[in-house]
C-alpha cells in the first residue's frame, strides 16, 4: 500500500536496523539520494513532533535538518494512528506535506536479506492513484543516474555561513551534510559554532580564528569532495585541532593518505559494536554510512587505528600519529541514540585546550 505523496522516485535502496528514531533518520542528510527501508516491523506509532520547536540556539529539537532527506520510505506496517505527548502529525501526513512517497506491506526482512546478499542497489518506488506501468518504470530505472555518480553537496551543504551562540571562542563545522545534533554537541562543549559550506578554503576557515574544526557527516562518495580533502590536508599540516565524523572521517583519512571503498550494504542502525583500542572497551554506536576507510591502507598512512568494528573488523576510528586530529566513522552525537560515545566531543575539547 502506498502512503505519503503520489510520485515516482529512484534511488539507492538501503536498510536501517534501528528500533526508534524515524523522525531523526528521515531528516538525516546522509540519506540524501536513498530509499530507506526500516527493518523494525511497526513504524509511525508515535507520529511526528512539531518541526517549529527549537532549542535556545534556534536549532530544531527533534529533526536533524530542515526537511525530509530520503527519497522514499519502505516499511512493513505503517501505523495510521499515532499517540505521543508532543505529537503534531502522523508520519503519513508529514511525508505527504514534504512530497515524499512511502510503501507499506513489504516483507522488509526478505528485502534486507536480499540487500545483505547482493549488496545495495538502485531501486524505484512508485505511489500512484492509477495503474502503474511496471515496464516503463523498469526502463526509467535502468537509465537513471547511479547513486555512486551523484553529486550531493549542492543539495545538503549550507550556501552561506551560519552562526550559533556568541561565545568568544569558536569551532568551525564544515557542512558536508551535517546533522543538527553535531552542532548541538559542539555547543554543549561551550563554544560558538560557525557552520561553513563544504568547499570553504583553509584560509577562509582560519580567518575565523577557530579553536578547532569539525568535518561533518554526509552522503555519498568521499572522493566527490576534493575541495574538502584539500582543506583537511592543510588543517592536518597546520596542526589545527580537528574531528571528523562519518563522511568527515573518510575525508580526513583520504587527506592523510588512506584509501576508501564502498561497503557491500553499509552500516545503518543504533546497535553497532565498536572497540576502543585505547582501553579495549566495546561501545554501542549509532551509524549511517555506505563507505569506509580501507583497513590495509592505514599502515602507509599518517593515521593509526583508534576504533574497530567488533562485527566485521572495519575501521571505525582513526588518530593522527603526530597531529591533533581524530576521526570516527560512527555518530558520537547519536540522535536518536545511544549516547555512549559523546566522549568523542570531549576528546576534541582536549585537543583544542592542549
Amino acid at each position: 500500500m502506498g502512503f505519503g505523496y503520489s510520485t515516482t522516485v529512484f534511488g539507492e535502496i538501503v536498510f536501517n536496523t534501528g528500533m526508534v528514531g524515524y523522525t531523526e533518520a528521515l531528516t538525516d542528510p546522509s540519506y540524501n539520494g536513498q530509499i530507506l527501508t526500516l527493518t523494525y516491523p511497526l513504524v509511525g506509532n508515535y507520529g511526528v513532533p512539531d518541526p517549529k520547536i527549537t532549542d535556545e540556539d534556534g536549532i530544531p529539537k527533534f529533526f536533524e535538518s530542515d526537511k525530509i532527506q530520503i527519497r522514499g520510505l519502505v516499511v512493513h506496517e505503517l501505523s495510521l494512528t499515532a499517540s505521543h505527548w508532543n505529537l503534531k502529525m502522523t508520519l503519513d501526513e508529514w511525508m505527504y506535506n514534504e512530497k515524499i512517497p512511502g510503501i507499506s506491506g513489504i516483507d522488509t526482512r526478505a528485502l534486507t536479506k536480499k540487500l545483505r546478499t547482493s549488496g545495495v542497489m538502485m531501486a524505484a518506488l512508485v505511489v500512484s492513484d492509477s495503474e502503474i506501468d511496471v515496464e516503463k518504470v523498469k526502463k526509467e530505472l535502468a537509465s537513471t543516474t547511479h547513486y555512486n555518480s551523484e553529486q550531493f553537496m549542492d543539495y545538503v551543504s549550507t550556501k552561506q555561513e551560519k552562526v550559533f551562540g556568541n561565545e568568544k571562542e569558536s569551532v568551525v563545522v564544515i557542512d558536508t551534510g551535517a546533522k543538527n545534533a553535531i552542532i548541538r554537541n559542539v555547543r554543549d562543549l561551550g563554544y560558538k559554532v560557525i557552520v561553513l559550506p563544504w568547499d570553504t578554503s583553509f584560509e577562509k576557515i582560519m580567518s575565523y580564528n577557530p579553536k578547532g574544526v569539525v568535518l561533518s557527516s554526509g552522503p555519498g562518495d568521499p572522493e566527490k569532495c576534493p575541495a574538502t580533502i584539500d582543506t583537511a590536508k592543510k588543517l592536518i599540516e597546520n596542526n589545527v585541532p580537528t574531528l571528523g565524523i562519518c563522511l568527515g572521517a573518510q575525508i580526513i583519512g583520504l587527506a592523510g593518505n588512506t584509501e576508501t571503498y564502498k561497503l557491500k550494504y553499509g552500516h545503518r542502525g543504533q546497535n553497532k559494536p565498536c572497540v576502543n583500542l585505547e582501553n579495549n572497551q566495546v561501545y554501542v554506536t549509532s551509524q549511517n554510512h555506505g563507505y569506509g576507510i580501507t583497513p590495509e591502507s592505514l599502515k602507509n598512512s599518517e593515521f593509526e587505528l583508534w576504533f574497530t568494528n567488533a562485527d566485521d573488523k572495519t575501521v571505525e576510528g582513526i588518530k593522527h600519529k603526530k597531529q591533533n586530529c581524530v576521526a570516527v566513522q560512527f555518530h558520537p552525537e547519536a540522535s536518536p541514540g545511544p549516547y555512549d560515545c559523546k566522549f568523542v566531543f570531549e576528546k576534541l575539547k582536549q585537543l583544542m585546550e592542549k
